[in-house]
């Protein structure tokens, strides 16, 4: 029998907080999930080619925008332009990735965070309250 311990990770995703509200100005926040069946958070993200797209608002509405289904050439792991929809996300979670991925994203302002959760909904619930959310698994080749 295999026990797994899990950890939990506490990440901050409120991008108003340090912001100064602007009059009729609207705050978003686009948060992205690998996703390859468009259900579930899934792992590989520099070779993932499906995207759940999710806006939050600065009143906490969540709602999906986009589901992002890239031809094989767009994947991370090879793609080397400077323009990807990937780039125009805030947050992207994922299931595992390694730190080449994270740098390489980090250079267009998108946090990349892998997690053990599975619900890409459930997943914003839990970021919006404050909650931590799971750690991801260790990944052996």
């Amino acid at each position: 029998m295999v026990r797994h311990q899990w950890h939990y990770l506490r990440i901050s995703i409120n991008p108003f907080a340090s912001q100064q509200s602007l009059h009729n100005r609207v705050f978003m926040m686009k948060i992205g999930f690998t996703s390859q069946n468009f259900k579930t958070i899934t792992g590989h993200a520099g070779k993932t080619r499906r995207f759940l797209v999710y806006e939050v608002t600065e009143d906490g509405s969540v709602t999906e925008l986009d589901r992002i289904d890239l031809p094989k050439e767009m994947a991370m792991h090879n793609y080397r332009g400077d323009e990807h929809p990937i780039f125009e996300l805030d947050l992207l979670l994922t299931g595992g990735c390694g730190a080449g991925f994270i740098n390489r994203l980090a250079q267009y302002d998108v946090r990349v965070v892998a997690t053990g959760e599975t619900s890409p909904t459930e997943t914003i619930e839990k970021l919006l309250k404050g909650e931590p959310i799971l750690a991801p698994q260790p990944h052996e080749h």
